[in-house]
């Protein structure tokens, strides 16, 4: 008689509504609003962009190319490449859990280039090169040799000049030449966001010590961090409101004055948390509306 074998239980497919789940999630959504928001900023800035169904589609292309799609790169890349350190400290993570794999990362981040230089030559030469530009920081950002994000001074820079400075030029170019109220306002706006970047990082001090990741209060210690955040956001703020005045725009300059003062007491409420994960929440959720809204007063008031 022939030897009878065992049935054998066929392995389970990944179903193709699970990989675009999980490679959704490596893109981390909660991401994509600062630099969609710049990129709108910027087209405001611009003086061009009118309230047509062409102008509304090509800010609507802007947002999404500079929001889901280079935002979402480059977090895919960033997990990647943190992928060993994830596997120690947080192994539920879904490349170090197995849940994505290796191909899909490569996959997701392929699809996503693509996207995103198609859509940035539609919206022009030169938002095609801040595009190249936002890629090649990503992977500075994260991968070595570089690998950018372990050191604070030098991360920081990439993130807030990916987040708030290129989408700001990106979205001007889509519609006019650059002026130097908007530059000046794309480069101080940046300034800024290091400093919201260093209140992020108080979300993962602990991790940071362990995975050798030189953040800003990994290196000063918290409470000389949060100053150097604080005094860097206020400060940044602090020379739009002169730039308004200076040009005698009262109105905007006093917005964003107002704006400003609104944020002093937030800020000030973030030394009484004990927690510094929770301070970082709660920045988030309380002091970053009001400069947000500051960018958008100083769009309008360049145009």
């Amino acid at each position: 008689m022939p030897e009878s074998t065992a049935p054998t239980t066929p392995p389970i497919a990944v179903r193709p509504s699970m990989m675009l789940r999980h490679s959704i999630e490596l893109m981390k959504p909660v991401t994509w609003f600062a630099p969609s928001w710049a990129f709108l900023c910027g087209a405001i800035a611009s003086g061009a962009s009118q309230w047509t169904l062409v102008d509304v589609g090509r800010i609507a292309l802007g947002t999404l190319l500079a929001g889901p799609i280079l935002c979402g790169m480059s977090q895919v890349v960033n997990d990647y490449c943190d992928r060993d350190v994830d596997a120690i400290n947080e192994p539920q993570r879904l490349i170090p859990s197995g849940l994505v794999s290796t191909r899909q990362v490569f996959v997701t981040i392929g699809v996503l280039v693509v996207l995103g230089l198609g859509i940035a030559v539609i919206l022009g030469q030169q938002v095609a090169l801040m595009t190249a530009i936002g890629m090649i920081l990503a992977v500075i950002y994260s991968a070595d040799p570089i690998r950018a994000k372990r050191n604070g001074w030098a991360g920081n820079t990439i993130v807030a000049v990916s987040y708030e400075g290129l989408p700001w030029l990106a979205g001007h170019l889509a519609f006019a030449p650059l002026s130097f109220g908007s530059v000046l306002m794309a480069a101080l706006f940046s300034l800024g966001a290091h400093g919201i970047m260093t209140i992020n990082d108080f979300k993962s001090i602990e991790g940071d010590k362990v995975s050798g990741i030189h953040s800003i209060p990994v290196l000063y210690g918290e409470i000389t961090a949060a100053w150097t955040a604080f005094l860097t956001i206020n400060v940044a703020q602090a020379f739009v409101v002169m730039y308004f005045i200076f040009t005698a725009n009262w109105i905007i300059a006093g917005i964003i004055g107002a704006l400003l003062l609104m944020q002093i007491p937030t800020q000030w409420k973030f030394f009484t948390i004990a927690d510094p994960r929770k301070r970082a929440i709660f920045y988030n959720a309380s002091g970053i509306a009001m400069f947000v809204w500051g960018m958008m007063a100083a769009a309008i008031g360049v145009r």
